[in-house]
């Protein structure tokens, strides 16, 4: 089950239906099924007082993963600041829309195991991250 829930921001506008189908067919791919998912919609001050408090890192980002998976069982809080999707929409010249797709399709990669820590495990995320946006 994906539940969807906002602190300090109102909720993005989307299908929830949809994008929750997509998700569990993004998942799938992957050999994964749905457990209990929760996107936690924020603010950069929240997203930052988490990033702080758990990874004991100083700044902004637009998205932190905690991963409670189980075997081929799919489950974490996904924490997205709606504040840098935002500003990264403009940065990088893409709809708010597609911005918010990209980062939230990203933690469920999180979820089914890929890293992005070195040059080589980001390209490898971008490439599945587009592939998982041309699904829906």
């Amino acid at each position: 089950m994906i539940k969807y829930h906002t602190e300090n921001v109102g909720k993005p506008k989307f299908y929830r239906n949809i994008i929750s189908n997509w998700i569990a067919m993004v998942a799938h791919t992957y050999g994964k099924k749905i457990g209990e998912i929760h996107y936690i919609f924020c603010d950069d001050e929240k997203i930052l007082e988490i990033n702080r408090q758990f990874l004991q890192h100083d700044y902004y980002t637009d998205i932190i993963t905690f991963d409670y998976c189980e075997g081929d069982t799919l489950s974490g809080d996904i924490f997205i600041s709606v504040d840098t999707v935002t500003a990264n929409a403009k940065e990088y010249s893409v709809s708010f829309d597609e911005e918010l797709k990209r980062v939230m399709i990203h933690g469920i990669l999180h979820l089914c195991g890929q890293n992005d820590k070195t040059a080589d495990e980001q390209q490898e995320m971008r490439i599945k991250e587009n592939n998982a946006l041309r699904m829906i």
